[in-house]
């Protein structure tokens, strides 16, 4: 009648990224950051200036929870927002001094985690793997 959870490819995909989100919120503990604080900070590093409303959607959560992790990094000193030098409204937003050190060995604490997924492939399999990924991303963004 029902396939079993087992059979649920959907239910896999879930569980290896609780299990990935968990990996990197341990790994991110020291720093005394999460992951979707890590998140911004690492997209500010890429793009400085984003606003929140582009934070929102690169870091795939609400506008209302980039809100609020936004005014903590900022509280802590790791961000800063300054308002667009044209529209006067936008809060751009940007690493601090002090955010992109944080950043850094963040960083390398998480580019651990990922490497234990690299690690866990040939690099074919690797490559394949991706593709995969991409296929399925394709085939549920065709159903909108």
């Amino acid at each position: 009648m029902y396939p079993s959870t087992h059979e649920r490819l959907g239910q896999h995909i879930k569980r290896v990224e609780q299990e990935f989100t968990a990996a990197k919120h341990a790994a991110l503990r020291p720093f005394k950051i999460n992951v979707p604080q890590y998140s911004v900070l690492y997209a500010l590093y890429q793009e400085p200036g984003l606003s929140g409303a582009v934070l929102a959607r690169r870091c795939m959560v609400t506008p209302q929870t980039m809100s609020s992790v936004l005014s903590t990094l900022e509280s802590r000193g790791l961000v800063e927002r300054k308002p667009h030098p044209v529209h006067g409204h936008i809060l751009e937003a940007r690493l601090t001094r002090t955010g992109r050190p944080l950043l850094n060995r963040a960083n390398v604490a998480v580019q651990e985690v990922e490497q234990l997924l690299t690690d866990s492939f040939e690099a074919e399999e690797a490559k394949l793997f991706l593709a995969q990924l991409e296929r399925c991303s394709e085939a549920l963004n065709a159903k909108k």
